[in-house]
This record gives C-alpha cells, sequence and structure tokens, in this order.
C-alpha cells in the first residue's frame, strides 16, 4: 500500500473506514433529530435505544434487525446481549422509556421518549421499511406509538 493511500484512510482497512463513516453520518443525522450538537449525547441515545428494542424482540426478529445496521452500530447493538429469556415480558411504555432513561443517569433532564421517537425515526430512515414494519408489529401497541407514522 502506498503512503498516500494510507494517509487517505483512517484504518486502513476499507471495510472499517466505511463503516465509521457511516456510523458518523447515523450519528449526525441523530444529533439533528436530537436538536443537540452532542455526539456522545446521541451516541448514549443510539445505544439506550437499540438496546431496549433488541431486548423486546424475538432472538429472530432482533437478528433480522442486526443484520440491517452497519457494522459498528451493529457491534453497539449486540453488546451485552443474552438472548436467553428474550423478548422481555415488559409490556408497558413507562418499562421501555426506563431503560433509556437509566442510560442518561448523569443527565436529568433527560426527556427518553424524545429519544426513543428521534432514534426509531432514524431507524425507519435507514432500515428497509418491510423490517420496520416486523419489529413495529413485534412490539406492544404502546411502544409501536413511538414510531414515526
Amino acid at each position: 500500500m502506498r503512503l498516500r493511500e494510507v494517509a487517505m484512510s483512517f484504518t486502513g482497512l476499507d471495510v472499517f473506514d466505511h463503516t465509521i463513516q457511516i456510523t458518523n453520518l447515523w450519528l449526525k443525522e441523530l444529533m439533528e433529530k436530537l436538536g443537540t450538537e452532542d455526539r456522545h449525547r446521541a451516541y448514549l441515545a443510539l445505544r439506550s435505544v437499540l438496546h431496549a428494542l433488541r431486548d423486546r424482540l424475538t432472538v429472530d426478529e432482533a437478528a433480522h434487525l442486526g443484520a440491517q445496521l452497519p457494522m459498528l452500530v451493529r457491534g453497539l447493538y449486540y453488546e451485552g446481549y443474552h438472548p436467553a429469556h428474550k423478548p422481555l415480558k415488559e409490556r408497558s411504555r413507562e418499562e421501555f422509556l426506563a431503560h433509556i432513561v437509566e442510560q442518561f443517569r448523569k443527565d436529568p433532564d433527560v426527556d427518553p421518549e424524545q429519544i426513543a421517537r428521534a432514534v426509531f425515526a432514524l431507524l425507519s430512515d435507514k432500515i428497509t421499511k418491510g423490517e420496520i414494519q416486523d419489529v413495529r408489529h413485534s412490539l406492544p401497541s404502546a411502544i409501536r406509538e413511538l414510531w414515526p407514522s
């Protein structure tokens, strides 16, 4: 590999550079949806909602959604995942939102519903309509209502 090629690449591997680029674009779009310039807040929002969502899906549905995420986001999605006893039996909107609040312990002004809606809007923009439809139909109606129409 020539020095010039390495200088243009962050990692030296196109597949890693591409997923970093795509993840940064996702975070930028999420920051816009949340009305924040804080990348860490956008990261926490994405992570908390993906985990809360993943844990309410069947193992098969969680895998189908995960397959459509960029590689770096997919790693974040599966971080700490234990598929035994999934989906969680928690069915209420309040229980879902409580999982988001838990990730923002240091931020008492967090609006978990705004965060869930922003991440769901991002997923709706990035994931195939068929998969989003499958995910939405897998959720209880109280959580499904947080998705954009």
